[in-house]
């Protein structure tokens, strides 16, 4: 029995030809000794959501190798679901699958050096979103819940997993299509991709909601600037959040076309500038994915077209000082990984495997 058809901006499918947004994950990690997944950018695939067939590669960043499905090359096993989003805490990796059949979404957790599998939690979550650390051997994990009978979002809510035990010790509700977090000091800010118009804050130290705040509709995509200040995606608009004050510092439009979203917001090495995809389903064209890659300086809030092609995902890379995009043709085929300079001038593409939606920078 199928489970579900995703109808938010993450996940629109439409015949063959489909297209995923995901955000990216840049936190760094501690290199213990040098391994084979010590350095390199990790690419999430997600996958065809029907044939669950996810996987995770893995590109070096000073050549075109491509190390492919590394979770099934070192455990012999499939990942058996779409992949959602991959990050690390405390040297261990952290695989969110979203299978296509209700009750077997899982948690996969790898040695994050060797990739060998260390535990797998099933029938914990219901569509798994987003990971972050929350504090010493504590990861935070966004999910939406299961859909009700018209595909309208429920309750989302934030699984506290525990990496002593590896087991999710916790469910915070929070407001519908939980997607986006981010983490400062003690506080868990929570965005939505639900229709709603509030961001959630959790106190990371009792595991609990201690404020709503209203900015925008779906908040998402969080990016943190040089002054811990919050970046985001709501409304449509580029929204300045102070995580101090809890109040919004200034709004920028991300630009003049009403038909055209924002999407995979992301900073500059140096914190000067963003980027992110600004596209469009066209419905007089097959619902085709059209847009380009913007940017906005921060200190004027100018908004251009920085690269004039349309891409599925952008991501910054602090590492190399190079934007990584996406490529979707179909769920069907392979996907391609194209690296551009920070000026925007492209440097090479790379084959992966099907939908290539994401990163973490490793």
């Amino acid at each position: 029995m199928l489970k579900k058809t995703f109808l938010s901006r993450t996940f629109i499918l439409s015949g063959v030809i489909a297209f995923a947004i995901i955000n990216s994950s840049c936190e760094k990690t501690e290199t213990i000794s040098t391994q084979p997944y010590d350095d390199g950018v990790f690419v999430i695939n997600a996958g065809n959501f029907f044939d669950n067939n996810g996987s995770l590669s893995m590109i070096a960043r000073n050549s075109q190798t491509v190390s492919f499905d590394i979770f099934l090359k070192e455990n012999n096993r499939s990942l058996s679901g779409g992949i959602t989003d991959y990050s690390e805490v405390d040297q261990k990796g952290i695989i969110l699958v979203d299978n296509s059949t209700d009750g077997k979404d899982a948690i996969e957790i790898v040695d994050a050096h060797t990739f060998k599998s260390i535990a797998s939690i099933k029938g914990e979550v219901d569509n798994p979103r987003k990971i972050i650390k929350a504090a010493a051997n504590k990861a935070y994990i966004t999910c939406w819940d299961t859909f009700n009978a018209d595909y309208s979002y429920k309750m989302g809510f934030v699984a506290v997993l525990d990496l002593t035990t590896n087991k999710i010790i916790k469910k915070i509700p929070v407001d519908k299509g939980a997607e986006s977090i981010i983490v400062i000091g003690s506080n868990a800010f929570v965005g939505n991709v639900g229709s709603q118009k509030n961001i959630k804050v959790i106190d990371t130290q009792k595991d609990e909601v201690v404020s709503s705040i209203e900015v925008g509709e779906n908040p998402s995509d969080f990016v943190l600037d040089a002054s811990n200040k919050i970046w985001m995606i709501a409304a449509n608009e580029i929204v300045l959040f102070n995580p101090l004050t809890k109040t919004i510092d200034t709004k920028f439009k991300a630009g003049m076309n009403e038909k055209k979203s924002p999407s995979n917001l992301c900073i500059s090495k140096d914190k000067k500038a963003l980027f992110f995809n600004y596209n469009f389903y066209d419905a007089t064209d097959g619902y085709k994915l059209k847009g380009e890659i913007n940017t906005i300086d921060i200190s004027t809030g100018a908004s251009k077209v920085f690269i004039n092609r349309t891409f599925t995902s952008v991501a910054f890379d602090s590492e190399s000082n190079q934007i990584y995009t996406s490529l979707i043709p179909s769920y069907k085929q392979a996907g391609y990984i194209f690296r551009f300079q920070n000026s925007g001038v492209l440097i090479d593409s790379v084959k992966t495997e099907i939908a290539p939606s994401g990163f973490y920078f490793k």
